[in-house]
């Protein structure tokens, strides 16, 4: 089994140093480095090429949500970024999520749900499953603008079932959670997700996610 490399970026030396004993004692797991801000893990990361960054959103000389912008748009970048949080509904997350991240933790998840998100991530799926992750993505996509034309536009592109898989996605649901509730195999969920992320130019399931939200294919609950 590979070894899952891990960045710890949190500008607290207690916070680091508690996830650091957490994953080290899980297997398949290696916490290679620390960084204290964000500037210090976008050099990290060049430096010591994690598979995942764990990253906090409030920091020093360089926040997180600009560097996770810098650890994901170039082209070819493989980082994972799992943005950490105090709060389940702090509006920098949701920043955060359109920069490029793969999901959210908040900072006082046990060590198996912090070792569970490190392999998600780690695994190219998006940290979409808990109830709070999909409240934090309709909270704050109901706060945005209207949907822009070209954003708009790009959903056309879609035949009707991946629309249909798209907005499933949207409110969280896994592969196999889709293909339950289409009655579908699962094999066939993933094929339909690997063309709406092509064809959209999308990274991954949480950009898929936020795009389902801020073209107004869903809308949150209520709104």
């Amino acid at each position: 089994m590979t070894t899952i490399r891990v960045l710890i970026a949190d500008d607290q030396m207690m916070v680091r140093q508690g996830f650091t004993v957490l994953l080290n004692a899980e297997p398949g797991i290696e916490v290679v480095g620390q960084a204290v801000d964000g500037l210090d893990a976008v050099a990290k990361t060049a430096e010591l090429a994690p598979d995942v960054v764990l990253m906090d959103v409030r920091m020093p000389r360089l926040g997180g949500i600009e560097a996770t912008r810098r650890l994901t748009e170039p082209a070819g970048a493989t980082v994972k970024v799992l943005v950490l949080t105090t709060f389940d509904l702090d509006e920098y997350v949701y920043e955060a999520l359109r920069a490029g991240a793969s999901g959210f933790l908040l900072k006082d998840a046990s060590a198996a749900e912090l070792a569970q998100a490190v392999r998600v991530v780690a695994a190219g799926d998006a940290l979409l499953a808990p109830n709070i992750t999909k409240r934090l993505i309709a909270e704050f996509s109901r706060v945005t603008s209207a949907p822009r034309a070209p954003l708009k536009d790009r959903v056309g592109d879609l035949t009707e079932r991946e629309t249909e898989v798209l907005s499933l996605i949207a409110q969280g649901l896994s592969n196999g959670e889709i293909a339950e509730r289409l009655v579908v195999a699962e094999q066939t969920v993933k094929s339909h997700v690997g063309r709406i992320l092509v064809k959209l130019g999308l990274r991954d399931r949480t950009q898929a996610a936020v795009f389902a939200y801020e073209t107004g294919l869903i809308r949150p609950a209520g709104y």
